[in-house]
């Protein structure tokens, strides 16, 4: 077995990590979004402990290790999951769509909602992964990015297309093809998480805003905006509105785009730089507009008409978590069985209602109708093929390039 050694963290990739515990996308849960983790004692140990360990340097692309398949015998699925990621009844202990996928396959399904932040969470697998042992999960949900650094290092294993009928036919056109996992041969969306510019309208008090230039240079909004501590949102909408495909961009369009927001920084019109702890800034004023995550934006939205949120037609960010079969996981076939079920309409349409997150299942419109005619007509949840053709991605990064702009975006943002 190859042996990977451990990155050494920089202090600038330490910060953002912090950065994410403390209030970035780490802080997110995954159902009431307007609630941040109980991280203090996380941020400071969790962030100390992998300084030692590290993410692996991505290796040359290869097959994963698959392990004897069990799934004929076991009929079970072991499934690891971000906490309130999925629906649940009103009793608040039972899994409706978990239960129906039992009940009609009789797999039953161990699902653990042990995933509080991708970073901290691959510390725990990764020492079974390096090893070539079973992780005792058979899917595992991460943040894209992290999906395609296990990709690279064959940690994951290739999924049989035989399998996913309804994942191929239903993924919806702006999850197909990403450039760290070309046609999904490892991976699939479990939901999309969109960047748009929210506003609250009583704030702006009759101030257009239709771009993120508006954000950045018109003076009537000068302390009231707000930005991501996340890198990849924030300089990804600042590509977007400079021209620039976040998919393809360079390094020089990358500083050009760090400049373009320290000016704005340095002239005062930014208040600050926040993960979701925004929503308190913008519900009550101390943000006429910022950057936002598309699920605070429909919570935010049900409890306050003044609330509202607009797509530059430059187009915004669009990032997934996604699901996947660890290398040696038992259940392989089992596995697969369950990642399809929700890319049928019916079971995606009873997630979406609960989570309200990006759909990434095509075709679920109808049922989501059945159940919330509100949540199927919300583009946040259903983005339709205009706002679809506006989605961008961010390119995936070298280790070396991370480091670099990490450091960069430290300094911008003062942490």
């Amino acid at each position: 077995m190859e042996q990977y050694e451990p990155d050494r963290l920089s202090a600038a990739r330490l910060a953002a990590m912090r950065r994410s515990f403390r209030n970035g996308r780490a802080a997110l849960t995954r159902r009431s979004l307007l609630r941040a983790f109980a991280g203090g004692a996380l941020a400071v140990g969790g962030v100390g402990a992998l300084s030692g360990c590290g993410i692996p340097a991505a290796g040359s692309t290869r097959g994963g290790v698959p392990a004897d398949d069990h799934s004929k015998k076991e009929k079970t699925v072991t499934f690891s999951n971000w906490t309130e990621y999925m629906d649940v009844d009103e009793s608040g202990r039972e899994h409706p769509t978990l239960e129906a996928f039992t009940q009609r396959t009789g797999i039953r399904v161990e699902y653990t909602e042990d995933i509080n932040d991708n970073t901290e969470f691959f510390g725990k697998i990764k020492p079974q992964l390096a090893a070539g042992q079973d992780t005792g999960r058979d899917i595992i949900v991460l943040t894209d990015w992290l999906a395609a650094r296990l990709i690279r290092l064959g940690w994951v294993q290739k999924l049989d297309p035989a399998h996913l009928p309804h994942a191929f036919t239903n993924l919806s056109a702006q999850f197909r093809n990403p450039d760290w996992d070309p046609g999904r041969a490892y991976s699939y969306p479990w939901q999309g998480i969109s960047t748009v510019i929210a506003y609250n309208r009583k704030a702006l008090d009759g101030v257009e805003v239709r771009t993120l230039s508006d954000l950045l240079d018109n003076a009537k909004l000068k302390g009231r905006v707000g930005l991501l501590t996340e890198m990849r949102d924030t300089v990804g909408m600042t590509l977007l509105d400079m021209d620039k495909d976040p998919a393809q961009f360079s390094a020089d369009d990358y500083d050009a785009a760090v400049a373009r927001l320290q000016k704005a920084v340095d002239k005062g019109q930014v208040r600050r730089f926040t993960g979701n702890d925004y929503t308190a800034d913008l519900t009550k004023g101390d943000f006429a507009a910022c950057l936002a995550w598309a699920g605070d934006v429909v919570q935010l939205k049900a409890d306050n008409p003044d609330i509202g949120f607009l797509i530059p037609d430059s187009g915004y960010m669009t990032s997934s978590d996604v699901m996947l079969i660890p290398n040696k996981a038992r259940h392989k076939t089992n596995a697969e069985r369950l990642i399809d079920y929700y890319f049928e309409p019916r079971p995606a349409a009873e997630l979406a209602a609960y989570i309200n997150f990006v759909c990434p299942v095509d075709g679920v419109k109808d049922e989501l109708a059945k159940i919330d005619e509100e949540a199927a007509n919300n583009p946040l949840i259903l983005p339709d093929q205009a706002m679809q053709a506006k989605s961008r991605a961010f390119r995936s990064l070298s280790s070396a390039e991370e480091t670099a702009f990490e450091e960069k975006f430290a300094k911008l943002t003062g942490a």
